[in-house]
């Protein structure tokens, strides 16, 4: 038993005990209970406020005052929703702007095929990956001659060069001038690493000017779309291709 209980029972007074708050009753506010005065004061307080602003307002609203919502909301299920525009655009104007698409996209992708022939002609895909290895047979007429062939004798150069598929001189060669180009293997390792980055550049710009070139045709194959030609669709839209029509022939004046 609680303190307020074995109080109640010493002095002869029934008990008070909280009543719950039923659940059909909570849209209605609050019950009167114990101590919940403050609540509803608040709660009383809150809405004459509420109330207030909104005589104020509409007293100060003027009647000819015009504003944008009033023609572009209506009423759903009553609530205010603001109407979508709808596009003035006429089929001219909407193969004028297809056509500005594809002009600006056909103008990056030549810049990037200018780019690209510079890169070749600057790397000549030399020791490039993914290039098929080079081969180079020697024929010969016995076993023995086999056994004991040497690729360096017989390109006559030096061991070192041999892994060379580029800039490899000759004995002869070496003895008249001397071998041009880096050396050192630090260096040679640092010029390989700039040759890497270059071709991973160049293999990007390829994939991009391709990408171009597949969105020039979508946006091409868009605008064809407007005409109001019979049409029937052969192949359906990929990643790397537009998709393909076949349009019913019309003969032109």
């Amino acid at each position: 038993m609680s303190s307020a209980f074995r109080k109640a029972a010493k002095s002869g007074q029934r008990p008070h005990r909280e009543r719950a708050q039923p659940a059909a009753r909570r849209k209605l506010g609050l019950l009167e209970k114990k101590k919940d005065y403050r609540l509803r004061a608040d709660d009383y307080r809150k809405k004459q406020n509420a109330l207030r602003a909104l005589q104020k307002k509409a007293l100060d609203k003027n009647p000819d005052e015009f504003y944008f919502k009033m023609i572009r909301t209506e009423l759903r299920d009553g609530v205010h929703v603001i109407k979508q525009p709808k596009n003035e655009v006429t089929p001219e104007q909407m193969k004028l702007m297809r056509t500005q698409d594809i002009k600006y996209v056909e103008m990056k992708r030549v810049a990037e095929a200018k780019k690209i022939e510079r890169l070749k002609s600057e790397l000549h895909l030399l020791d490039a990956e993914g290039k098929s290895p080079n081969k180079h047979v020697f024929f010969l007429d016995t076993k023995k001659e086999v056994q004991e062939f040497d690729l360096a004798t017989h390109l006559d150069t030096v061991p070192e060069l041999v892994d060379r598929v580029y800039n490899r001189p000759t004995i002869a060669t070496l003895q008249k001038e001397t071998l041009k180009g880096a050396t050192d293997p630090a260096h040679l390792k640092k010029l390989a690493q700039q040759r890497k980055n270059q071709y991973d550049l160049l293999k990007q710009r390829i994939e991009r000017e391709k990408a171009m070139f597949v969105v020039a045709q979508k946006i091409q194959t868009r605008k064809d779309l407007l005409d109001k030609t019979h049409k029937v669709k052969v192949k359906k839209e990929t990643t790397n291709g537009p998709a393909i029509y076949k349009f019913k022939f019309q003969r032109k004046r």
